[in-house]
């Protein structure tokens, strides 16, 4: 496990979750909305975009965080490992809801400078049609990786937690062939992929 993307719904946990699997690993962590926006929550041009974006995979190692349709095929076939939080919409909502409450006026850490928490209408209706509109496709994207790559589905809390504690766990039993010590990947397709 060396390219990892964790992809889910707003308020998936994406960010918390890629950072605990980087202190787990060791890996470097990318949060591609610190990337992506710029101060005042302005997009960059999709050109721009789309360079920066082939910067970061090119990267040896790498765990980053994000959706991003636009550039999802690129990363998909640069990752040796997809992590989808597919975590129920009600539980998303409430995390969001309550990073608001939490972040409002600031900026989080893992969002680019000048981008304070904002809640719009636009991005809640994201979420509440997330499971339709959103999850479809990256199913079908998981199913289409190849041999060489690991799609892993957690579903609830509880999930996350026993994934993380076996990365963990493997990260401090054997160390990476580079010398460094880190998590063999040792979840087979499927493996992960429950309630």
């Amino acid at each position: 496990m060396r390219k990892v993307l964790v992809l889910g719904s707003g308020g998936a946990g994406k960010s918390t979750f890629a950072a605990r699997l980087a202190e787990c690993t060791s890996l470097p962590l990318i949060h591609l909305d610190a990337h992506y926006w710029r101060p005042g929550w302005v997009e960059p041009a999709g050109d721009e975009w789309a360079s920066r974006v082939n910067e970061l995979i090119r990267a040896e190692e790498w765990i980053i965080d994000g959706n991003y349709r636009g550039t999802l095929e690129k990363r998909m076939a640069a990752c040796d490992t997809a992590v989808f939080l597919d975590l129920p919409r009600g539980v998303c909502l409430r995390r969001v809801l309550g990073r608001w409450q939490r972040f409002r006026g600031h900026t989080r850490p893992d969002m680019a400078p000048g981008c304070p928490e904002r809640l719009t209408l636009e991005f809640l209706r994201w979420i509440w049609n997330y499971p339709r509109d959103g999850k479809p496709k990256i199913l079908q994207d998981l199913a289409h990786m190849t041999g060489a790559q690991t799609p892993v589905v957690l579903r609830t809390p509880a999930v996350i937690e026993e994934f993380l504690n076996q990365v963990r766990s493997d990260h401090t039993r054997a160390p990476r062939p580079s010398g460094r010590s880190g998590a063999p990947n040792k979840c087979g397709k499927g493996t992960w992929s429950r309630s």
